[in-house]
């Protein structure tokens, strides 16, 4: 018997998902993403300048932060006063890296887009979530500049999304909420763009091995759900005038 999902989806179902731009009103880019009970609000700045590291190289940066909200969780999450913990620095970092696949850094040129995900509410899936939505806010941020007349539009890579997908009891799953990642015995995160290329693959198995066959069955759900996140990602970006 395979497993039964929580809230009642099928194995290759996305929870609900919604993307609601301009909630920030002096953010270059803003987007609060909602997967199910997961909310991320994900906030573009554009700055003109770049790390020391890549002045007067002639191309830009995108980088990322994220944070837990202290009552996004179960119980208080204590905000990170002193600086970001390893786990945070692993997600944000991750988070930079599938966002800068989307960007041609040398046509941004000298500037830096920062994208802040906050988590609001966790249940799962934050880490793709404030991808999928921190490339809404990319998108709008870059757009201004391309307006302007700044950045040409050649600045716009293939468009990136990712959602998690996981083994519970047996069954392959797609998007994985928190009651049935904390039980799944293989848990992925993967990230692609818009022609079908990977960004990148967290995965790991929790206490059991797994074969190929698991994991291309894994891959395809993630395709699957990535390509109507997608889809979604492009009708809020061309709704917005």
């Amino acid at each position: 018997m395979s497993f039964q999902r929580p809230d009642g989806r099928r194995p290759d179902e996305l929870r609900p998902v919604s993307i609601e731009v301009g909630t920030v009103i002096h953010a270059e880019g803003s987007a609060l993403i909602r997967m199910g009970r997961t909310v991320v609000l994900c906030n573009a700045t554009v700055q003109e300048d770049v790390p020391p590291w890549l002045r007067g190289q002639g191309k830009g940066w995108v980088t990322a932060e994220y944070a837990l909200l202290p009552r996004s969780t179960h119980v208080r999450t204590p905000r990170e006063r002193s600086g970001p913990r390893g786990r945070t620095q692993e997600i944000q970092r991750l988070i930079g890296r599938a966002l800068r696949a989307s960007v041609d850094l040398e046509a941004l040129g000298e500037r830096q887009i920062i994208i802040d995900t906050d988590v609001i509410q966790a249940d799962g899936g934050t880490r793709t979530a404030a991808i999928t939505g921190g490339y809404v806010a990319l998108v709008l941020a870059l757009r201004k500049l391309v307006e302007a007349g700044e950045v040409s539009a050649r600045v716009f890579r293939p468009a990136v999304a990712a959602v998690s997908v996981g083994v519970v009891e047996g069954t392959p799953l797609l998007d994985l909420c928190y009651e049935e990642d904390v039980r799944a015995q293989v848990d992925m995160n993967v990230v692609m763009n818009a022609v079908g290329h990977f960004v990148e693959i967290q995965g790991t198995a929790e206490g059991m091995t797994f074969p190929r066959e698991t994991l291309d069955e894994l891959l395809n759900l993630a395709w699957k759900g990535i390509r109507e996140l997608l889809q979604i990602q492009q009708e809020v970006i061309t709704a917005v005038k």
